[in-house]
């Protein structure tokens, strides 16, 4: 167990603090929405004080029941709601009644619920593993999931690492397939091979094929070298290769690849192809490929000045996206044509984070495309469901079950420069009780990525920047280069030069704001985590602008992080070769080779087990700093991974964090 805080610290804990802390604990999250496809009716996993637990209502919000097997809701877990075509029933997990040991504690086991029946669940299939993901094949008859057998957890490098002892690398390699049970139950098919780690899968129109993204196991590390197959969706049948980015010539190459959706004839698979840093945050531009093989995948969206992150067929020749669009959640409407698709109507443009659960800025439609359901939140809001007619105005939140929160931070504002000739765009937030006629302290806050971005969210307990608004920050979080929202090329702008152009990016935005606002240059401060964790390690080495910093899951030695973390697949894209090839593009970017330069006081913070920004990245920053006589302290949090789960941790982080500025701001 980690340590209380030193009771010196204690002793001068601002109120305010406990206050905020317990405030964002209250916050009730829906881990994914489902609309029936007929437009009548939601089905969502709502995630409150215990475990989640599903909820059926009218498309309005009305008639809200719990479903499930549950006497009562929170009593065992129950997730991944999916609908059957018939609009009735409706297929989830649940580890009610389970007593075997199995994914996240007790094995969850596949059922089926009439929603329109008092009838019990039926169980259709009794599992002994992890599964996710629930799709329901076109013509009803079967349900397909993703399926790790004997899995105690999703592979995810966010999670943390299994302890590294024994011979390494040799077994305990986990295979996560597709698997299928019918609609009437009974014995699991596996049907993508049986050394393929697979990641994202769909039916095909006619149920007869399945796409998806796969590579060879570890399902950790090898997303980033990822194939895009296709096969009939029977056991054993054979996988064909369609779009290998190793091999394909044009922008695609070497690059990741995510969503595949099949045109309504089944001709065609439509895709996210671009540079994305992790699997699950997806971004890039829309790509096509002829299901059949045997021609190069297209590039439907060249040059353009958003970054797609979700797609549907609405039409042969039309495309429904999901957006970042300078820092703000957008979706349109794509016509193809003449081998590109244009974006000939933007439907609504959010400040706001939105997405369904399955993927990042997912949506549920309905099978006509005229009704369209996603979770959303903001600075202002917290998360609820909406749901409603697809159409030029997003639709109304149907569920008021965090309408009781408020909001401790102040006003957030979009603000936006040019440098370098690039347009950016960041978020500010005002310190709460702004007056005009103060001058107060700005924290910066990197986003973790590159490839990712700082869209509006209410905030959970844990690392982040918006809680210092709360206790009178000025919270400055930007979108430099190498951010989703303003096209690809942008996302590729910081390749072989990280801490260069994205930390001018960031210091422009800096300069930008106060010109317009009264902040203390002399009371800047830095944090991040993850690549803003590194940004902050690096950035504190190339200026003395900021005179305190809070380095969360970092990196400060590109060279020795490249043989200690256990996603080193990603890094090629991004630095253009491993560091065994070209070792100095690796040290150009590596804090360490700059550390005499530093005098921030700087905190740092990370997992133990942390297998994408290791500790030992953490301990050697720290030591470095300690060396140079620079103010510093270095937390590690026992069994903790790159996302924190133990909300212990999750709190002591964040107070930390905010007693570190508040005692050198």
């Amino acid at each position: 167990m980690l340590p209380a805080l030193a009771a010196a610290d204690t002793a001068h804990v601002d109120p305010r603090i406990e206050n905020l802390l317990a405030g964002l604990g209250k916050q009730q999250t829906f881990d994914s929405v489902a609309l029936s496809p007929d437009g009548q009716q939601l089905a969502w996993v709502v995630h409150g004080q215990g475990r989640p637990t599903i909820e059926v209502a009218q498309i309005d919000g009305s008639k809200v029941r719990h479903v499930g097997l549950s006497e009562k809701p929170l009593s065992c877990s129950e997730t991944d709601v999916s609908w059957a075509p018939d609009s009735r029933h409706l297929a989830f997990l649940s580890d009610c009644g389970s007593r075997t040991a199995g994914a996240e504690g007790r094995q969850k086991n596949l059922y089926v619920t009439d929603t329109r029946s008092d009838a019990a669940p039926r169980r259709l299939a009794t599992l002994s593993g992890y599964a996710h993901a629930l799709r329901w094949s076109r013509d009803g008859k079967s349900v397909g999931f993703l399926y790790v057998v004997g899995a105690t957890r999703r592979a995810s490098a966010l999670a943390a690492a299994r302890p590294s002892i024994g011979e390494i690398g040799v077994d305990g390699l986990e295979i996560q397939r597709v698997a299928t049970v019918s609609a009437d139950g009974g014995e699991v098919h596996q049907l993508s091979p049986a050394q393929m780690y697979v990641y994202e899968f769909s039916w095909s129109p006619d149920a007869g094929r399945i796409a998806y993204i796969g590579a060879p196991p570890p399902g950790d590390n090898n997303w980033w070298v990822a194939k895009l197959y296709v096969q009939n969706a029977q056991p054993d049948a054979a996988a064909t290769t369609l779009v290998d980015p190793a091999t394909v010539t044009g922008p695609l190459k070497g690059l990741q690849m995510a969503l595949p959706i099949w045109s309504p004839d089944g001709s065609q698979i439509a895709f996210i192809g671009g540079l994305m840093s992790d699997e699950g945050f997806t971004g890039g531009d829309i790509y096509s490929v002829a299901s059949a093989g045997g021609a190069a995948p297209v590039n439907l969206t060249p040059g353009i000045h958003v970054t797609p992150s979700w797609l549907a067929w609405t039409d042969a020749q039309q495309l429904l996206v999901a957006q970042f669009s300078n820092g703000q959640s957008q979706v349109a409407e794509y016509t193809i044509a003449d081998g590109a698709a244009k974006p000939d109507r933007i439907l609504f443009t959010l400040p706001a984070t939105i997405g369904d659960g399955s993927a990042e800025m997912g949506l549920s439609l309905s099978r006509d495309q005229r009704q369209i359901a996603f979770v959303q939140s903001s600075y202002n809001t917290a998360a609820e469901v909406h749901a409603g007619a697809l159409g030029t105005q997003a639709p109304p939140a149907v569920t008021s079950i965090n309408a009781g929160l408020k909001q401790d931070w102040g006003k957030a504002e979009s603000v936006e420069w040019d440098h370098d000739g690039r347009h950016i765009q960041g978020w500010l937030l005002y310190p709460a009780d702004y007056d005009a006629s103060k001058s107060y302290p700005m924290i910066v806050d990197v986003h973790g990525g590159p490839s990712g971005a700082v869209i509006p969210r209410w905030p959970n307990v844990g690392f982040g920047g918006v809680p210092f608004s709360a206790l009178g920050y000025f919270v400055f979080m930007p979108n430099p280069r190498g951010s989703y929202g303003q096209g690809e090329a942008f996302v590729q702008a910081n390749r072989k030069d990280f801490g260069y152009g994205d930390l001018r990016d960031v210091l422009a935005g800096v300069d930008a704001i106060e010109k317009k606002y009264p902040i203390d240059d002399k009371r800047l401060g830095l944090t991040g985590w993850s690549y803003g964790g590194f940004m902050t390690m690096f950035g504190v080495t190339q200026t003395s602008r900021f005179r305190a910093a809070v380095a969360g899951a970092g990196i400060a030695n590109w060279q020795s992080y490249y043989g200690q973390n256990l996603i080193d697949q990603w890094m090629t894209p991004f630095f253009g070769a491993s560091v065994y090839d070209d070792p100095q593009v690796y040290a150009k970017s590596s804090a360490i080779n700059f550390i005499k330069q530093v005098k921030t006081p700087t905190l740092v913070v990370v997992g133990e087990r942390d297998a994408e920004c290791p500790a030992p990245q953490s301990f050697e920053f720290w030591h470095a700093l300690r060396a140079q006589s620079v103010p510093t302290s270095l937390v590690v949090y026992p069994n903790e991974g790159h996302r924190f789960a133990n909300p212990a941790n999750q709190r002591d982080v964040l107070q930390r964090a905010l007693l570190w500025f508040q005692k050198y701001l």
